[in-house]
């Protein structure tokens, strides 16, 4: 390991809430003791209002706000109504909530590999996996780019199944089509899903989650769904869940979406600084842009040779210099214990499982200083692979 440089200009990590939430302290304390004065914290007001201001953000789309971003997946399946044994094409490369709300359902996650440049779903090999079994396709807009948005709604058109969007990483982003038309991520498919949990762009101060959807008799659906399938109270007309977002959670994300797109903007920043820094490393691999979608940088994900060590070597370094890393994720979810029974093995999706070996997180925040990033960078041109 080379000679240490000098420390970091202040500590870095990979998320500040206390610092990003410091210059509006003033406006969450606000909207706290106006959330404690009415004392509503079931459906209290601010969680409508939030659901209006999300939807003005969005572009128009019904806004339902639910539990947690898990919750939002497992909803939109259901509003699906899909039999038993449908099999929903996922994703080889996520997050397990992604799997794992098809799995609670009886439904049969079936994984479809990766591109290797931008991480989301391949459309070709989507394509592929459809068979007469397959009831909807999700896809997952990676830490902040959105999934080939017109190949795979395209194919879903065709197979006439239904397009899902996990828009968890990627709230805020758009994608533009061949014709030039703009669509905002988790507003194309049947249901969009995204979750509001504290590490996400917008996030809160514990669960939350919300659908997104333009099909206004499903909206009213997933209402229904996500309050205990209730017309009204004591009637109900279809099994459900308890999923609704808490008031105090609503109150305080409606401060959060008002800074959103400075957030956002400063992250991109931030990965610009990163990119320019990484342009003279050649054994570090920048994520890759899908020049028809925006990114809002979820997480700046580098990829290191996909040689024994060379990631861990790389961790310590950046450790020893104080730096914070996180590996997203390490181990595909068809090798998962949970998901054995679904009979895949090793080999079978083999841009995955690179990714789960090659893959590494940069620290990207709001908050991160043009100081701190070139540290980063300077820490990083001075690793020497093992």
């Amino acid at each position: 390991m080379p000679t240490l440089l000098s420390a970091p200009p202040s500590p870095i990590q990979m998320l500040d809430l206390a610092a990003q939430h410091a210059p509006i302290q003033a406006e969450l304390e606000a909207a706290w003791q106006a959330t404690l004065t009415e004392a509503a914290y079931i459906q209290g007001p601010a969680v409508q209002q939030f659901a209006q201001e999300v939807s003005q953000y969005l572009g128009g789309p019904h806004v339902v706000p639910c539990a947690n971003g898990t919750d939002a997946l497992q909803l939109a399946l259901m509003s699906l109504r899909l039999p038993p044994g449908t099999e929903v094409l996922v994703p080889a490369f996520t997050y397990v909530a992604t799997l794992e709300a098809a799995a609670v359902l009886g439904l049969v996650p079936v994984p479809v590999d990766v591109r290797a440049d931008t991480f989301a779903l391949d459309p070709v090999a989507a394509a592929a996996a459809c068979t007469p079994r397959t009831g909807a396709i999700i896809a997952v807009h990676l830490f902040g780019q959105c999934a080939d948005l017109e190949a795979l709604r395209a194919i879903a058109e065709r197979q006439g199944v239904a397009l899902i969007e996990d828009n968890a990483q990627a709230i805020g982003a758009t994608f533009t089509t061949s014709q030039g038309t703009t669509w905002v991520a988790g507003t194309v498919g049947e249901v969009g899903t995204t979750s509001f949990f504290p590490s996400k762009n917008l996030g809160g101060f514990g669960d939350g989650g919300a659908l997104f959807t333009r099909d206004e008799a499903r909206a009213t659906y997933l209402r229904q769904l996500a309050n205990h399938g209730q017309t009204r109270k004591y009637h109900h007309e279809h099994i459900g869940l308890n999923s609704r977002l808490d008031t105090l959670q609503a109150a305080l994300l409606r401060v959060k979406l008002r800074h959103l797109p400075t957030w956002t903007a400063a992250r991109q920043q931030v990965a610009a600084q990163y990119d320019a820094a990484l342009a003279t490393i050649p054994r570090i691999v920048p994520p890759a842009r899908d020049g028809r979608s925006t990114h809002v940088f979820h997480q700046y994900t580098v990829q290191v040779p996909d040689e024994p060590g060379q990631r861990a070597a790389l961790q310590q370094h950046l450790a020893a210099h104080k730096v914070p890393s996180v590996v997203y994720y390490p181990q595909p979810n068809h090798l998962q214990p949970a998901y054995a029974h679904l009979g895949y093995q090793a080999g079978q999706f083999p841009v995955a499982e690179r990714l789960c070996r090659t893959v590494l997180s940069l620290p990207i925040h709001p908050t991160l200083t043009v100081d701190q990033v070139s540290y980063v960078g300077d820490v990083l041109r001075a690793w020497l692979p093992v």
